[in-house]
C-alpha cells in the first residue's frame, strides 16, 4: 500500500472528518446513561452502514447502554481487532463548559480526545478501503464498548471473546504526547471497611470500638505495600466515617488505588490487602474489590509489532515513538491473553477527563493514515 497516496486521500477529506468528529462528540454519552449511549451507538451504526460494502453491525444492550461490534472485509485470514469506547467521564451539560469548537490547531470538546475522535478514524479507514476498492490484509473487527471508563464490567467479556480470535489488536485510546503505548500498568481498586461499635464520646468512650482509629492504623500498612522500584503504587485516595461529633464511630471506609507492572506484583498486593487484620479484636475489617485490569506488559511480540508500525509510519514521514504509562485500558485484557497490540493510537491532544480536553487538528490526517496503513499491511 502506498502510504503517501493514503495520506493524500485523507487530506482531501479533512473538512468531512472534522464534521463527523463534531457530530459524535456533540452527543454527550456519559457512563451509566443508557439513553445517550444508545443514541451515539445508533449514529455510529448509521455512519458505518452508509459506507456500503460487507459491513455488519451488532449492538449488545446492557444496563449501561450498548456495546457495538462492527465487522467487515471477511476472508480466511485471522482478523485484526480495533478497540475503542463510546462512554465518557463528563456528566451531561459539560459541553456548555467546554463547547465543541476549533481554535487554531486545537479542536475542543468533551470526550473528543478520550476517545470519540478516534472512532471516526476507524470509520475513515473503512471508508478508504471501500471507496478505493483496496483490501486490508485481513478482516477487521471493531469493538466499541459503553463502559470502559467505569471498569468494563460488561465490556470485558466481549473484548476477550473478540481478542481470542484475533491476530493482533490496535487500541484507539488517546496517545501520550503523540507516543503510542506499548506498556500499561494493571489496576486494582479496593474498599477497606471497618465495623466497630458506637458509644457516647464523653460519657463511656471505652465501650465503643473506634472504626476511624482502626483505619488510621491500617493506612500506613497499606501505603507501605508500594514498591517504586518495581513500578507498584498503592494509595489511599478517599476516607469517610462517623456519624456525629459526640459519638465513637462504628463505621469507616477508605478506598485504595493500586497500580502494578507485573502479574507477580498484582498477586503480592492482592494477598497483602486481603490479609489485613484489625488491631482491635472488637472491630471487623471487610475488604471489597480486587484486581480490575491485568498489566499490559511490553513483550517481545509487542515490541515487534511496534517496530513494524514505526517502519510503516516512516514511509510517509511520520515519526512514531513509544512509551509506557500508569493508566489502564481495555487493551490490558487483550495483552493478558497473549495477543500482541499497540495502544494509544488516537489523535494527539491533551486534557483527558478535563474541561480543557482537545485534539490537534494537524495530527488527524497522519493518524488516520497510520491506522489505515497498519490495517492494510499487517
Amino acid at each position: 500500500m502506498e502510504s503517501l497516496e493514503v495520506y493524500r486521500y485523507f487530506d482531501g477529506r479533512l473538512d468531512s472528518i472534522l464534521s463527523l468528529i463534531r457530530e459524535i462528540v456533540e452527543i454527550e454519552s456519559p457512563s451509566h446513561d443508557c439513553g445517550k449511549s444508545r443514541e451515539v451507538a445508533a449514529l455510529i451504526e448509521r455512519r458505518f452502514r452508509e459506507l456500503g460494502g460487507d459491513i455488519s453491525v451488532e449492538r449488545e444492550t446492557v444496563d449501561d447502554g450498548e456495546h457495538l461490534i462492527i465487522r467487515a472485509f471477511s476472508s480466511d485470514e485471522k482478523p485484526a481487532l480495533v478497540l475503542g469506547h463510546t462512554d465518557t467521564v463528563h456528566p451531561l451539560g459539560s459541553c456548555d463548559i467546554n463547547p465543541t469548537r476549533i481554535e487554531g490547531d486545537k479542536f475542543y470538546g468533551c470526550g473528543i480526545f478520550d476517545m470519540k475522535a478516534n472512532i471516526v478514524l476507524a470509520l475513515e479507514a473503512f471508508r478508504y478501503f471501500i471507496e478505493t476498492g483496496r483490501r486490508p490484509a485481513r478482516p477487521i473487527n471493531v469493538v466499541l464498548s459503553c463502559d470502559e471508563e467505569i471498569g468494563s464490567h460488561t465490556g470485558r467479556a466481549i473484548v476477550e471473546r473478540e481478542a481470542a480470535a484475533s491476530e493482533y489488536c490496535l487500541v484507539l485510546e488517546p496517545s501520550a504526547d503523540g507516543m503510542v503505548k506499548t506498556g500499561r500498568k494493571g489496576t486494582g481498586m479496593y474498599s477497606i471497611r471497618a465495623h466497630g461499635a458506637p458509644a457516647h464520646a464523653g460519657l463511656e468512650p471505652d465501650k465503643g470500638a473506634n472504626a476511624i482509629v482502626e483505619l488510621a492504623r491500617q493506612i500506613p500498612r497499606i501505603q507501605e505495600l508500594a514498591d517504586r522500584a518495581s513500578g507498584t503504587t498503592v494509595n489511599v485516595t478517599t476516607i469517610k466515617g462517623g456519624t456525629a461529633s459526640n459519638v465513637i464511630p462504628e463505621f469507616a471506609e477508605c478506598e485504595v488505588d493500586v497500580r502494578f507492572s507485573t502479574e507477580a506484583e498484582a498477586e503480592r498486593i492482592d494477598t497483602a490487602v486481603r490479609g489485613l487484620a484489625a488491631t482491635d479484636d472488637r472491630i471487623l475489617l471487610n475488604i471489597v474489590g480486587g484486581i480490575n485490569r491485568p498489566p499490559m506488559e511490553r513483550t517481545g511480540d509487542v515490541i515487534h509489532l511496534f517496530g513494524r508500525a514505526a517502519g510503516l509510519a516512516a514511509g510517509f514521514g511520520y515519526e512514531l515513538n513509544e512509551t509506557q504509562v500508569g493508566g489502564a485500558s481495555d487493551g490490558n485484557f487483550v495483552a493478558a491473553m497473549g495477543v500482541p497490540l499497540i495502544d494509544g493510537l488516537g489523535v494527539s491532544g491533551s486534557g483527558a477527563h478535563m474541561m480543557t480536553e482537545h485534539i490537534k487538528v494537524s495530527d488527524i490526517i497522519p493518524r488516520a493514515t497510520l491506522i489505515t496503513v497498519l490495517l492494510g499491511e499487517m
